[in-house]
C-alpha cells in the first residue's frame, strides 16, 4: 500500500518518522520569497508572503510556524501553532527557543554545494542557525522521505501520462513520415507534439526536445521557428518528451526515443544504439539485482554501471551527462539522481519513488541517440512504468 496523500500532516508525520530513525531532532525549514521550493512542498503555495518564514519540525512534538507579524493570516488554513515576530530580535530569540542546544538540526544544505537540488539556503542564514548552538545536518534523504514519495494516486497519474507520451511519441513519428514531402521541420514537429498534449489534458512547462542529426548531439536542443531544419530521408531524429496530467495530484513522465528517416538504418547509428540500449538494461538489471538481494543502491552507483558499460564499448567520452533524475511535479524532482558524473549522489533509490534511466552518446556535428525509460520503486522491487524502445523507429517514406 502506497503513502496518503501529501498533505502538510502527512509530511510532517513522515518527516518525524524518519528523524526518529535517524537521529535527528528536528527540521528547520526557512524560506524567503520563495528562494526554498521545499517550504512549498511541505505547506502547499501560499502566496503573498512577504518577510522570511520558518517551519520548525521536531522529531518527536508538535511543529512551530515562527512567521511575520505582517504575514499573519497567511498560514492559519494549516492548522500549526504559529509564533509572530515583529523584530529581527524577536525573531532570533524565537529561534533559539526551539532548537534544541546541540541538536542535529536538517535544512536544505548539502555539503560543498554537491546536490542543486537540495541547496536552498543562503550562507548567512546558515551561519544565523549554527550560532544558535546546533549542529546542521543535510536534509537531503529526509526530503526524499517526507516529500518526494508517491502516493497510489500520484502513481496512477504518472501510468497514465507514460502511456500518453508513448502514444505521442509515435503518432509524431508518423507525423513525419506523412508529411515528410511537404517539408516538415524540427520546430513544426514540436508543435504537433504540443497540440497532441493540449488535447489529451498533459500539462508541461517546456519542450519538446524534437532534434535531427547534429541537433541531436545537444542533449536539450530546443527547436524553434528560425533554428529548425526540414526533415529529409536520411535523417536521424531524436525526440525527448516530458509532462503531467493536469489535474492535481499528478507527477510527471519523461521519455525519449529516437528514429530513422528511411528504410535501413545505418551501421553506425545502430551500434550506437545498441550500446546506449545495453548501458541502460544494465542499470535496470542492477537495480532488479540489488533489490533480489535486499540491498538499495545509492544514485552514483547505478550511474558508474551504465558509464562503465558505454566506457568498455568506446564511447564513454560521448556520455556527457548523468544516467538519470527523480520525477516529480517537476519532470526534475527533487529525491536520488542516478548521477556520479555531475555530481556524486549518495541518497539510496529506494521504495515509492519515481526516476529516470537514460544514457546518452552524443557525436558532435553528427548525431545523438538517448533512451529514456522511467521506473517506479515498487514495494516489490523497482519496475519500468513506460514502453522501452528495442530498435530505432523506422519511418519509411
Amino acid at each position: 500500500m502506497l503513502q496518503h496523500e501529501n498533505s502538510v500532516v502527512g509530511v510532517i508525520t513522515q518527516a518525524q518518522e524518519y528523524m526518529q530513525e535517524n537521529e535527528i531532532d528536528g527540521w528547520l525549514i526557512y524560506d524567503y520569497k520563495g528562494m526554498n521550493p521545499i517550504f512549498s512542498d511541505t505547506v502547499g503555495y501560499i502566496s503573498n508572503i512577504t518577510r522570511p518564514c520558518w517551519l520548525w519540525i521536531p522529531a518527536n512534538s508538535d511543529p512551530k510556524l515562527i512567521v511575520s507579524f505582517v504575514d499573519q493570516n497567511r498560514f492559519e488554513h494549516l492548522g500549526i501553532g504559529t509564533e509572530f515576530w515583529v523584530s529581527r530580535e524577536q525573531m532570533i530569540n524565537s529561534l533559539k527557543s526551539h532548537l534544541p542546544h546541540q541538536g542535529k538540526v536538517a535544512m536544505e544544505y548539502s555539503p560543498m554545494g554537491v546536490l542543486p537540488r537540495v541547496t536552498k539556503i543562503d550562507g548567512g542564514t546558515l551561519e544565523l542557525v549554527k550560532s544558535l548552538g546546533v549542529e546542521v545536518v543535510t536534509s537531503a534523504n529526509l526530503i526524499q522521505y517526507a516529500t518526494q514519495r508517491w502516493s497510489e494516486t500520484e502513481l496512477n497519474s504518472h501510468l497514465k501520462a507514460s502511456a500518453i507520451l508513448t502514444s505521442t511519441v509515435k503518432e509524431a513519428f508518423n507525423f513525419v513520415g506523412e508529411n515528410i514531402g511537404s517539408g516538415i521541420t524540427e520546430f513544426e514537429l514540436a508543435e504537433f507534439i504540443r497540440a497532441r498534449f493540449t488535447e489529451q489534458n498533459l500539462e508541461t512547462p517546456d519542450g519538446p526536445v524534437v532534434a535531427i542529426n547534429g541537433h541531436a548531439a545537444d542533449p536539450h536542443f530546443e527547436p524553434t521557428a528560425s533554428n529548425s531544419v526540414t526533415m529529409r530521408k536520411g535523417d536521424w531524429l531524436l525526440i525527448d518528451l516530458w509532462g503531467r496530467i493536469e489535474d492535481e495530484p499528478s507527477v510527471c513522465a519523461d521519455i525519449t526515443w529516437t528514429a530513422y528517416i528511411g528504410d535501413k538504418v545505418p551501421s553506425k547509428h545502430r551500434e550506437v544504439f545498441n550500446t546506449v540500449i545495453g548501458s541502460r538494461d544494465a542499470a535496470v538489471s542492477l537495480l532488479e539485482k540489488a533489490h533480489a538481494e535486499g540491498k538499495l543502491l545509492q544514485g552514483w552507483e547505478v550511474d558508474a554501471e551504465a558509464r562503465n558499460y558505454i566506457d568498455k564499448m568506446g564511447y564513454g567520452k560521448y556520455f556527457s551527462h548523468r544516467l538519470g533524475h527523480s520525477l516529480g511535479k517537476e519532470a526534475h524532482g527533487n529525491a536520488v539522481n542516478l548521477d556520479g558524473w555531475e555530481t556524486y549522489d549518495t541518497r539510496t533509490v529506494s521504495p515509492k519513488i519515481g526516476f529516470t534511466i537514460e544514457p546518452g552518446i552524443y557525436i558532435p556535428g553528427e548525431f545523438g541517440v538517448r533512451s529514456e525509460i522511467d521506473l517506479f520503486y515498487y514495494e516489490t522491487g523497482p519496475a519500468v512504468t513506460t514502453e522501452k524502445q528495442t530498435a530505432p523507429f523506422l519511418i519509411t517514406v
